[in-house]
């Protein structure tokens, strides 16, 4: 199958696994690795396979970038010392505990001989990095803490760089080169500190050509520049392009997008990169599902379990002792943040694209894939389907779990009745049925709507959030009508190009103030119990 129409049957496959998830209200990225699982069972067709050079040169570079550029600088620091104790010196320790565990359980099986303690440290160091994209999802639409989501995505976006220099020393020292520990120290500084610095310099360079220019194809295509430029410019010098590119996108996200870029522009930029996160994500889950062999899973199913139970007791051990740790600091983490940190740790396309990139001689290579690909699986559809269930459990969900049914409940009942009363009034004036027919049921609807808005103006006393909501509904509801009129009259030619062109700029700065006050509800809330009133 031509590599082309390989890659529409992808797009089409994963629109359609979005409709489908979203209907069912199902994970998104757990429903692309089953349908993935479920085509390469069937042998449906022939994919592009998920190779280093397609993850590493296409994907990697995109994703990353896209969540750095989203990423508040200013949340970033505040927790810096909780992301960066679990990015780097608790990925070390979480590869050398799930190494340690491994090893014993893995000789006590008897059938593997020489899987010892390197081949452990191999596995460990390309299954730690974590791929939280199933679960920040859930965060959001579940009302989890910002903070937590802030936690979360940070952590995974130092840990990619982390985990990619630590494998490349583990498999250098297996492969038979000296090793010292300052050494490795040293190595690590280099090749982390000089990506950041790399990422630091193309992100300031694409920032002062974005200041200079207001054209939002210039600056979409400057920003896929610095995305996929620090990555090449990085990885040519044999210096970290994971971390290049993140450094990159937050100084563009949090430097040249709030200086340079007008209104209209970043809501371009930041509409390309939505897009472009979607159909990469998309891409890779599904080749996730494609490029794994069920068959040989299933024939290595007690060393893939012994390697799961491995990297989760590792993250663990290494969670709740970080968190421990910054208990006596200012950035200290409530224990129940634990357990969702430990539980959110999913695998995903980096561990399985580095363990494809060993030799094909290197020591017990065949199992070493079948144990990633199966972890990675596993952690997806495990992990990915209960993270909802546990963060309820643990009561996290926030305000929006404690009323959000209740009050969508209300809102559905109330348009419902309307759309009823404005029936009967369509009906009054056709004179289609009877008045003495139609009012007893006009007086049951009025009293029905009256309770319904009761109910919501009890739900309403609780807290802003629904006051905020509404709000920022009916205003986003108004520009859009706005803009299509501008657009219309455009079109229609009573209006010239540089009046649309003013009147749209004023428009979309007033659609990104409203994006940003949506964004900005107060946190606070999140926590307050739920009224007697209406628990029940």
């Amino acid at each position: 199958m031509h590599f082309e129409l390989a890659f529409v049957l992808l797009f089409s496959i994963a629109t359609a696994v979005a409709i489908a998830a979203r209907y069912f209200k199902f994970p998104y990225t757990v429903a692309l690795v089953l349908a993935g699982l479920g085509l390469g069972i069937v042998h449906a067709f022939e994919p592009p396979h998920l190779t280093k050079e397609l993850l590493f040169a296409v994907i990697l570079p995109g994703l990353l970038f896209e969540a750095a550029f989203h990423v508040d600088f200013r949340k970033f620091w505040k927790n810096k010392l909780a992301i960066t104790a679990l990015a780097i010196p608790g990925l070390v320790a979480s590869m050398g505990l799930t190494a340690l565990l491994l090893s014993p359980a893995m000789q006590w099986m008897n059938a593997l001989q020489g899987f010892g303690l390197i081949s452990a440290m191999v596995f460990a160091s390309l299954i730690v990095s974590t791929d939280p994209i199933a679960v920040v999802g859930l965060f959001k639409a579940l009302g989890a803490p910002k903070r937590l989501a802030i936690l979360v995505e940070g952590e995974s976006l130092l840990n990619d760089g982390t985990s990619v220099v630590l494998f490349t020393l583990v498999v250098g020292v297996a492969a038979g080169q000296e090793f010292t520990v300052g050494s490795a120290v040293m190595d690590f500084i280099r090749v982390a500190g000089m990506g950041g610095v790399i990422g630091a310099a193309v992100g300031f360079a694409v920032g002062k050509v974005i200041l200079r220019v207001e054209d939002a194809m210039v600056e979409i295509t400057c920003t896929v520049i610095a995305a996929y430029g620090s990555f090449v410019v990085a990885e040519h010098f044999h210096y970290s392009g994971v971390i290049a590119t993140v450094v990159a996108g937050m100084v563009c996200g949090n430097w040249a997008a709030q200086e340079g870029m007008g209104p209209s522009v970043r809501i371009a930029v930041e509409s390309f990169w939505e897009y472009l996160a979607f159909a990469l994500n998309s891409v890779v889950f599904l080749l996730i599902g494609l490029e794994v062999q069920l068959s040989s899973l299933l024939a290595s199913w007690l060393p893939i379990l012994l390697a799961y139970g491995a990297v989760v007791l590792g993250r663990a051990v290494v969670v709740y002792g970080v968190s421990g740790l910054l208990r006596f600091t200012s950035e200290k983490l409530p224990w129940k943040w634990s357990a969702v940190l430990t539980w959110s740790g999913l695998r995903g396309a980096v561990s399985m694209v580095l363990v494809l990139g060993l030799p094909d001689d290197f020591a017990h290579r065949e199992l070493l894939v079948n144990m990633t690909f199966g972890v990675v699986v596993l952690s997806i559809i495990v992990q990915g389907l209960t993270m909802a269930p546990v963060l309820k459990a643990l009561g996290i969900t926030g305000l929006k779990d404690v009323y959000q049914e209740q009050y969508e409940l209300a809102r559905g009942k109330l348009g419902a009745i309307h759309a009823a009363l404005a029936s009967l009034e369509a009906m009054r004036r056709g004179r289609e049925i009877p008045v003495d027919v139609l009012e007893p049921l006009e007086r049951d609807y009025q009293q029905k709507a009256q309770a319904v808005e009761q109910q919501l103006a009890m739900l309403k006393q609780q807290s802003n959030r629904f006051n905020d909501e509404e709000k920022q509904e009916a205003i986003r509801r108004i520009l859009i009508v706005e803009k299509d009129a501008l657009f219309s009259a455009y079109q229609q030619g009573t209006l010239n190009k540089e009046v649309f062109e003013h009147l749209t700029a004023e428009l979309d700065e007033r659609i990104a103030n409203a994006k940003d006050a949506e964004s900005h509800f107060p946190e606070e809330d999140a926590h307050v119990p739920p009224p007697k009133a209406l628990a029940s």
